[in-house]
């Protein structure tokens, strides 16, 4: 008997039929012999519309209301799946994420998981029952509020779930076959991969891959959590995100062994959601970032790429250009406006019309080449990099948002990781 985690994403359970499907899906895994803990998310769409409901009623909602709204989605299709579940001839209970024991600190809106004391989810798998927890959603013991842990967060309840419960895997439900070599609503030629390393998945997600969300992936490296990401439409096998040399018996059974040898090339992502800040006529003297950087980690931003231009031998000054989330930016302008005399600076330019392209794979540490080949594609395409950054396993580039899309398919094929088939996406509008 294995314990499996299994997490259902708000396409997988978008309307009744969907969650009877879901529900049977389920069964069928209890039937085989499982222990089954389910994280869910709410129905469809519906956060995004709760999200946008509570700013036409206010252009400022307050966090901790926000929060107590955000969890009414999960509650309503963690209870309708128990039904659903209920109604086939199974035992079936639903936990909101306090009553599972999601312990978080008392950060409205983006909170962090502090402990899981799982008591009343293995009550109930002893006695025989499927658990099915609200995913998204935690409880402060110092505050007695709920909050919830920002985008993705179901994801991030069910590898937390799977850590403290000590399951086989965890099985991330989706609209897609997997995870794909890019977004395979971008690149239809796209392919699905077998499997890829948790190192390789931590850039992907961070470059703006949606399939998996960063801190679930780091939360499952750091536990040593193997995931099976997969389609909640069809019984095909999906994508295995591996920590190697500590691969589940359970994951290296549906792989057929162990990784031979790590790609070149496992994928490439895009990322529309990040604005560029340059701060002009800097005096290029020891000192200078340092204060920039100081007065924008007190606005909590988080800075992605850095670049410094080369002083002008004539003036002494010099450029920094950063990138961070476009929801971020006002208050990094402010910020620095406020400081510009204690700096010195010359004046603030601001740019939320650009678009990061990331291209991820373990096996640039031994292979040469990888960063002429990027370039030379996006040449002979016409367009033009912004900016550059790059660690060991990946090379990210800067272009204009309006250009990104072309990008991102020119750079696939580039590498030679098109498909001879179309990928399916079977549900889910990608927002």
């Amino acid at each position: 008997m294995s314990l499996i985690v299994q997490k259902f994403g708000g396409s997988s359970v978008a309307d009744a039929e969907s969650i009877k499907r879901v529900a049977k899906r389920i069964v069928d895994t209890k039937k085989a012999g499982n222990d089954i803990v389910v994280a869910v998310s709410a129905m469809g769409d519906s956060t995004d519309e709760l999200l946008d409901l509570a700013h036409e009623v206010t252009p400022i909602p307050a966090p901790r209301e926000l929060d107590m709204l955000l969890t009414a989605g999960e509650r309503i299709s963690m209870a309708l799946l128990a039904m659903a579940i209920k109604s086939m001839g199974y035992d079936a209970r639903s936990f909101t994420g306090s009553q599972a024991g999601m312990i978080t600190d008392a950060q409205h809106g983006a909170a962090r998981i502090v402990d899981v004391t799982p008591g009343r989810l293995r009550d109930a798998l002893d006695e025989g029952a499927i658990a099915i927890v609200a995913g998204f959603q935690g409880f402060n013991r110092d505050t007695k509020d709920i909050t919830t842990l920002g985008r993705g967060g179901s994801d991030t309840t069910a590898v937390a779930l799977a850590a403290a419960l000590g399951a086989d895997i965890c099985e991330i439900y989706t609209d897609v076959d997997g995870i794909f070599s890019a977004d395979p609503r971008v690149v239809p030629k796209a392919h699905k991969l077998e499997r890829v390393s948790s190192e390789e998945m931590l850039e992907l997600a961070a470059a703006g891959a949606k399939v998996l969300y960063i801190r679930a992936v780091e939360y499952a490296r750091r536990h040593g959590v193997t995931l099976h990401v997969r389609s909640s439409f069809n019984n095909n096998t999906g994508t295995i995100v591996y920590n190697p040399g500590a691969t589940s018996p359970y994951a290296t059974e549906i792989l057929n062994g162990e990784p031979v040898e790590e790609p070149i090339i496992a994928g490439v992502a895009a990322d529309l959601s990040e604005a560029k800040v340059t701060v002009v006529g800097v005096p290029d003297i020891p000192g200078k970032a340092a204060q920039i950087f100081k007065i924008v980690a007190k606005t909590n931003a988080n800075v992605d790429m850095i670049v410094q231009n080369v002083s002008a031998a004539s003036t002494g000054l010099t450029d920094i250009s950063f990138t961070l989330p476009k929801s971020e930016g006002q208050q990094v302008l402010t910020a620095l406006t406020n400081e510009q005399a204690n700096v010195g600076f010359a004046g603030l330019q601001y740019d939320d019309q650009i678009g990061k392209l990331a291209l991820v794979g373990a096996g640039m540490r031994t292979n040469t080449g990888v960063s002429a080949k990027l370039f030379e594609s996006l040449f002979e395409a016409g367009i033009n990099i912004e900016m550059i950054s790059t660690s060991e396993i990946r090379i990210s580039v800067v272009t204009r948002a309006d250009t990104i899309n072309q990008a991102l398919r020119v750079v696939h094929t580039a590498f030679g990781l098109d498909s001879d088939d179309e990928a399916v996406v079977h549900g889910g509008t990608g927002r």
